[in-house]
C-alpha cells in the first residue's frame, strides 16, 4: 500500500509499505477513506519536535471504514463506519476511567511514564504508524475507534479526529466563564476551533492573535477581533482595548513553531532577544532542516511571552500548542507575580470526541468550512509544502485517497448534508431538505464544481491587500514555485457555537 513516510529531518516521500495486520486480539485494520496534515506534523518534519524514526508513516488524523477485527473487538464489525482519535488510550486503566487518556498507563509501549501516545510520532510516543496511508493498524480498537452516523459526513468527522476536540479542551483549560474575556493565540485550524468553544463557553469578546491573513480572515468570519502581530504589538494592543486591564484567559494554540514578529512595532522587541530566541531554537532542534520549504519557527517562546504578559492578573492560560520535553524556559517569575493559573497537556480526545459529534448532529456546530483545501492522495508532499509556506487559502487540508470502487455500503462516501429543524417537530428531528419523502435522504454528490465560499473571501481580501504578493510567505520562501492544483471544494457553514443549542425559543 501506499504511505507518506518521514525519511529524515525534512525529508518525507510517498513510498509502497507493507500493508498493516491484526497483531493482538484488541486490534483493528482499518481502510482510510480520509486523512489531513496537521500542524503537529510540520514539527516532526521540521525536527522542532524530535526523536522521529525513520520509516515512520506521518499523520494522526483519520476517518475510514473497518476492514478487520480482532477475537476481542466485541463493538465493531468489519464494514463500520469509524473516526480514530488522534491519541491512543487502552480505556480500561485508572486514567482512562478517570477521563485523561491521553496519560493512559498501558497504550505506550515505553511504561506509565513514557507519556501520550499517538499515531505518526517520535519514537518515545510508541511509535505507532500513522495515518497518512491506505490502511492502518489500531491497538485497542473497543477504546480508540467512534463509529459514525450516516450524517456524519467525512468532511466534518476527519475534524473530530484532532481538531475540534482539541480546541474544545484548549477552552476547558482555560477555564472560560460567560462573560470572560479572551485571547487565542495562533489562528490555524485549531485555534479557529478554539475561538469557536471560546464563544460556546460564553466569552464576550475573543482576540485573535496571528500573522497569516488568510487566518485572520477566518477568525474575524466567527466574530473574533483579529490581531495581525506584524502591524501592531498584540500586547500593547490587547491592553489598549481592554482598559489597560487584559485579558480573562488565553488559550495557546501556537507551539514550539512561533515565529517573532519581521515588522511592525513589535519588530525592535524580537530583534533585542533573536539571541535569545536562537539558543532556545538550538537546543530544541539541533538538526532542524531549512531549505526554503521546511523552516522551523524561530523563536520558540515567542508566544508564551506574549501570553503572559498580555493576561489580566488572575487570569488563566490554557496550553494545547506542542512543546517538545526539551524546551525548558517559560516566564514562570511573570506568571508568578501576576497570579496566573496555568494549564496544559495532550488532548483527551477520546473524552470530548462523542460530545463535539453530538454538537454536529445537533446543528450548533459545521466544522466542514475550515477545510480550505482537499487534495489527493498523490498530491500529498506539494501540500505539504504549501501549508508548510502558510500560501493564501491553506488553512486545513484534507487528503483523500486514491479513487476506490463505489456501490457499497462499506466504500460508499456519504453526500454533504445540509441539515435544517422542521417547523413543530422536537428532539432530533432534522433532515436534509433535499431528502425524498419516499426514499429518505438523498445520498447524491454534491460537492463537484463548487467552491468554498470562505475560500473566496479569503483570496479576494488576499488579492486586494497584497496584489504582488504576502510579503511573509515571500520572506519565509523567496523561491516559490507554482502550487498544486486544488480540488473543487464544497460550500459549508461553520457556525459558532450556540450557548445552548437545544434552547428552546420564547414566542413574544
Amino acid at each position: 500500500m501506499k504511505a507518506v513516510v518521514f525519511k529524515g529531518i525534512g525529508k518525507i516521500g510517498i513510498e509502497e509499505v507493507e500493508e498493516p495486520r491484526i497483531q493482538e486480539p484488541t486490534d483493528a485494520i482499518v481502510r482510510l477513506t480520509a486523512s489531513a496534515i496537521c500542524g503537529t506534523d510540520l514539527h516532526l518534519v521540521h525536527g522542532t519536535l524530535s526523536g522521529m524514526k525513520p520509516g515512520t508513516i506521518l499523520g494522526h488524523e483519520g476517518v475510514g471504514i473497518v476492514e478487520q477485527v480482532g477475537a476481542d473487538v466485541r463493538n465493531l464489525k468489519p464494514g463500520d463506519r469509524v473516526v480514530i482519535p488522534a491519541s491512543i488510550c487502552c480505556g480500561f486503566c485508572v486514567y482512562c476511567r478517570a477521563g485523561y487518556q491521553a496519560q493512559c498507563d498501558r497504550a505506550n509501549p515505553h511504561g506509565p511514564q513514557a507519556g501520550t501516545a499517538f499515531y505518526g510520532g517520535p519514537e518515545s510516543s510508541g511509535p505507532f504508524h500513522g495515518l497518512q496511508a491506505e490502511k492502518a493498524r489500531i491497538p485497542f480498537a473497543p477504546a480508540n475507534l467512534v463509529k459514525l452516523p450516516d450524517e456524519i459526513t467525512d468532511d466534518d468527522a476527519i475534524l473530530l479526529s484532532d481538531v475540534v476536540p482539541t480546541g474544545y479542551f484548549g477552552a476547558v483549560l482555560a477555564e472560560i466563564k460567560p462573560g470572560d474575556t479572551v485571547a487565542v493565540f495562533g489562528c490555524g485550524p485549531v485555534g479557529q476551533f478554539a475561538i469557536a468553544s471560546a464563544r460556546h463557553f460564553g466569552a464576550d469578546r475573543i482576540f485573535a492573535v496571528d500573522s497569516v491573513h488568510s487566518r485572520l480572515v477566518a477568525a474575524r468570519a466567527q466574530g473574533a477581533e483579529a490581531i495581525d502581530f506584524e502591524k501592531e504589538h498584540p500586547v500593547e494592543t490587547i491592553r489598549r482595548l481592554t482598559g489597560g486591564i487584559g485579558v480573562d484567559r488565553v488559550i495557546d494554540a501556537v507551539g514550539v513553531d512561533a515565529c517573532r514578529a519581521h515588522a511592525g512595532p513589535a519588530e525592535k522587541e524580537g530583534e533585542r532577544k533573536a539571541g535569545q530566541f536562537a539558543q532556545e531554537l538550538a537546543f530544541v532542534a539541533p538538526e532542524r532542516h531549512g531549505n526554503g520549504n521546511w523552516n522551523a519557527g524561530d523563536a520558540p517562546t515567542q508566544a508564551l511571552r506574549w501570553e503572559v504578559e498580555c493576561l489580566a492578573k488572575a487570569g488563566s492560560l490554557g496550553i494545547i500548542g506542542v512543546y517538545p520535553e526539551s524546551l525548558m524556559v517559560f516566564p514562570i517569575g511573570q506568571a508568578m507575580n501576576k497570579n496566573l493559573t496555568i494549564k496544559l497537556g495532550n488532548c483527551n480526545h477520546r473524552k470530548y470526541i462523542p460530545l463535539c459529534l453530538e454538537l454536529i448532529r445537533s446543528g450548533a456546530l459545521q466544522p466542514a468550512r475550515i477545510i480550505t483545501q482537499r487534495q489527493a492522495f498523490s498530491s500529498i508532499i506539494d501540500a505539504y509544502h504549501a501549508f508548510d509556506r502558510h500560501e493564501a487559502g491553506w488553512i486545513k487540508v484534507m487528503l483523500r485517497p486514491e479513487p476506490a470502487a463505489t456501490g457499497t455500503a462499506a466504500t460508499r462516501r456519504p453526500a454533504p448534508l445540509q441539515l435544517t429543524k422542521q417547523r413543530g417537530t422536537r428532539g432530533k428531528a432534522w433532515v436534509d431538505p433535499r431528502a425524498n419523502p419516499d426514499t429518505g435522504p438523498s445520498r447524491e454528490a454534491s460537492d463537484s464544481g463548487l467552491v468554498s465560499p470562505l475560500k473566496n473571501e479569503i483570496l479576494e481580501d488576499h488579492a486586494r491587500r497584497y496584489p504582488e504578493g504576502d510579503p511573509a510567505v515571500r520572506r519565509k520562501n523567496p523561491d516559490r514555485g507554482e502550487l498544486p492544483t486544488e480540488e473543487p471544494v464544497r460550500p459549508g457553514i461553520m457556525r459558532v457555537f450556540s450557548r445552548n443549542p437545544r434552547r428552546k425559543r420564547v414566542r413574544k
